[in-house]
C-alpha cells in the first residue's frame, strides 16, 4: 500500500490524514499476524484481515485515536500493560484518567469518544509485562515499559530488524504529550532516552510520516528540546503575575486559539499545568492572589 514501508517482517501501516491526530500509524508483523494499535485506516485493515489475516491486537496505550477501529478485531486475542486497563473498562473511568472535570469538557468529550473514535467498554484479554520478550516466529519483540506520555505506555522493541515503535512519543515538532492526570514531564524525558539508546536501524511513530532510519539523534533532541522552549516562554510570561486563565490564553502550547474549546483550551491547560507543576517544584515560580509569579 502506499505510504507503507517495511523492515524484515515489520510493515508501518499509515494513518488517514498522513497519520495525523484523530488518526494514529500502526504497525503489522507479517507472519505473525500481530496488530500494534488499532487507529490508523479502515480500508486497510479489512484488507489485512481478509488477508493475510490478523491474529492479535497489542496497545500501546490507552488513548482514543490509538482504539477507534478495534471493533473490526472483535473476538481476536487483545492485550494491553495492566496498568491502564481502567479507562478502557468504562467511559467515565476514560474522561477521569484524562483529568477532564469541567462539565462542558466532558459532555464534548463523552460525544466525540462515542461518535469518532467508537468507544465502548474493553477488557484485555492478557496484560503485557513489562520486559517481556514475545517470540512472534517471524523475529521477536520486547515490550519496554516507557511511562510519561501515560502511566503504562509501552514500546515495542522488533529485535532482530533493530526497529523500534515509538508510539506517541513521535518525533514530531509539536512535541511530547504529557497532559494526562498522571502524565510526567520528567518520565517523559527519561523514557525518550532511555529508547533512544536502543541499536535501532529504524524507529517508527504513532503519527505524520512515522519513520526515521538510521541516526536519528537531530529528531530526538529537537522533540525534546520542545519541552525547554514551552518552559522559557512560560517563564517569560511570568515575569508579570497571570492567572491560570492568562496562563492558557497566551496559547504557548497551540500558538493561537483554536475550535473546539474542550479540545484546545483543555489541552493548553493541561500542558501548561504540568509545567507550573514542575516549576513550582523547583521553586522557580511562586503562586500568591490566584496569580503565578517569576521569582
Amino acid at each position: 500500500m502506499s505510504g507503507e514501508r517495511a523492515f524484515g517482517p515489520v510493515r508501518l501501516i499509515p494513518g488517514a490524514n498522513r497519520g495525523r491526530y484523530p488518526a494514529s500509524n500502526s504497525v503489522f508483523v507479517e507472519g505473525a499476524g500481530v496488530l500494534v494499535d488499532a487507529g490508523a485506516d479502515e480500508a486497510r485493515y479489512r484488507e489485512l484481515i481478509d488477508g493475510p489475516g490478523v491474529k492479535e491486537v497489542l496497545l500501546s496505550h490507552w488513548h482514543e485515536d490509538h482504539l477507534t477501529w478495534l471493533d473490526l478485531f472483535e473476538g481476536l486475542p487483545l492485550a494491553q500493560m495492566a496498568i491502564e486497563a481502567e479507562p478502557l473498562g468504562s467511559l467515565e473511568a476514560f474522561l477521569d484518567w484524562y483529568g477532564l472535570s469541567e462539565p462542558a469538557h466532558r459532555d464534548h468529550w463523552r460525544r466525540v469518544l462515542r461518535e469518532d473514535f467508537h468507544f465502548r467498554p474493553r477488557r484485555a484479554t492478557r496484560h503485557l509485562e513489562p520486559g517481556e520478550i514475545i517470540d512472534l516466529g517471524s523475529c521477536t519483540v520486547e515490550v519496554i515499559h516507557a511511562p510519561g506520555h501515560t502511566p503504562g505506555f509501552a514500546a515495542f522493541w522488533f529485535r532482530e530488524p533493530q526497529v523500534c515503535f515509538l508510539g506517541d512519543y513521535d518525533l514530531t515538532r509539536f512535541g511530547p504529550w504529557y497532559g494526562d492526570r498522571d502524565s510526567s514531564i520528567e518520565q517523559t524525558i527519561t523514557s525518550v532516552r532511555r529508547l533512544q539508546r536502543l541499536p535501532a536501524k529504524a524507529w517508527l511513530t504513532s503519527h505524520e510520516d512515522g519513520c526515521f532510519e538510521g541516526d536519528a539523534t537531530a529528531a530526538f533532541d529537537a522533540y525534546l528540546a520542545v519541552i525547554d522552549e514551552r518552559e522559557a516562554k512560560l517563564l517569560d510570561l511570568l515575569a508579570v503575575p497571570r492567572t491560570l486563565e492568562e496562563i492558557i490564553a497566551a496559547c504557548i502550547v497551540y500558538r493561537k486559539p483554536r475550535e473546539p474549546k474542550a479540545f484546545f483550551e483543555w489541552g493548553e491547560a493541561a500542558i501548561m499545568g504540568k509545567h507550573l507543576e514542575r516549576l513550582l517544584r523547583s521553586d522557580s515560580i511562586g503562586f500568591a492572589d490566584d496569580r503565578y509569579f517569576r521569582f
